[in-house]
């Protein structure tokens, strides 16, 4: 992959441009309170950062410590920030309160808003999801974007589901479809599978989302594994056994991983064997990631030292 600033400079395009929000995780558990920067976008983008994906990630936080930190993270990284990121009056913050099995429930104090810059670069994926797609008044500029896409440019969408950021059932359900007609690819938990859902089983989501026009649904299920679906086959790919110490960022991770298998598929498109190889790739970085405290994904290496070790 480009190294993202040296891409940057030399007008070549990015990889991977993310859109959507970043924020601070102010987590609760037994042991205190700590403070980590998050938002799934910022998240899946850091993970493909970590990964060796030439990314950028356009977002909004404000011009304070928080923001300062959350900057500090994604170019840590090697993910560029688009221009105009530092935008609002104060960083969001996600507080996270972690049960004893490590589950995460989620508070939040969030604003969301872009001001989106003229593409001067084609990715070959757009990524989005969360808060962002469905929070205004950035959700509106997001679908822009969305609608703006060029030809041979795949978006990939993960809803994210929090409850309590959104309105009515109807509306959530109405918005998420609207755009699900502008993606290609949508990965869904079971959680927001059965939140948008209630009276439909995974299969039955997944053949609706195909209906509604993507060409691959992934619904994950915890350490019951997941569903990777098209038209033509469906592929159920079994968890990887992990020590969990918590779960955040671990669908973002999956989200990642996924992302980069599809950049790296080569020229079999979505046969059953590559659908096979993104849900393996995707699973082992979900289990890496819960291994260890926060929103913290694999490396490349460690990725691949792992999905080796899996193989022998």
């Amino acid at each position: 992959m480009h190294n993202p600033d040296a891409a940057s400079q030399a007008g070549q395009p990015l990889d991977v441009l993310v859109i959507g929000e970043a924020l601070t995780d102010i987590v609760t558990s037994h042991e205190g309170t700590t403070e980590h920067p998050g938002g799934s976008p910022a998240n899946v983008a850091y993970g493909l950062g970590r990964l060796g994906v030439n990314t950028g990630l356009l977002t909004a936080f404000g011009n304070d410590d928080r923001g300062a930190a959350i900057e500090k993270h994604i170019l840590s990284a090697g993910v560029s920030l688009l221009p105009g990121s530092p935008s609002l009056p104060r960083t969001s913050t996600a507080t996270v309160a972690l049960a004893p099995d490590g589950s995460a429930s989620y508070d939040f104090d969030i604003a969301w808003n872009i001001q989106p810059p003229v593409p001067a670069v084609v990715p070959e994926i757009v990524h989005t999801g969360s808060i962002a797609t469905f929070l205004a008044p950035g959700a509106d500029a997001v679908k822009s974007l969305l609608q703006q896409r060029r030809p041979g440019c795949t978006v990939t969408y993960d809803p994210n589901i929090r409850p309590a950021l959104l309105g009515s059932h109807a509306e959530a359900v109405s918005i998420f479809e609207d755009l699900v007609h502008l993606t290609n690819v949508v990965k869904l938990s079971d959680e927001d599978a059965h939140w948008l859902y209630p009276d439909q089983n995974s299969d039955q989501t997944a053949t609706h989302i195909l209906h509604l026009g993507a060409d691959l649904a992934v619904i994950t299920q915890g350490s019951s594994g997941s569903l990777l679906a098209t038209a033509a086959t469906r592929v159920k790919v079994p968890a990887v056994e992990s020590k969990v110490v918590d779960t955040i960022g671990a669908g973002d991770s999956y989200m990642s991983a996924l992302i980069l298998g599809l950049l790296t598929r080569g020229t079999d498109g979505l046969a059953p064997a590559v659908l096979e190889q993104l849900g393996r790739t995707a699973a082992m970085a979900a289990a890496i990631t819960v291994r260890r405290a926060g929103a913290n994904p694999p490396t490349a290496d460690e990725l691949r030292s792992q999905l080796q070790n899996q193989q022998t």
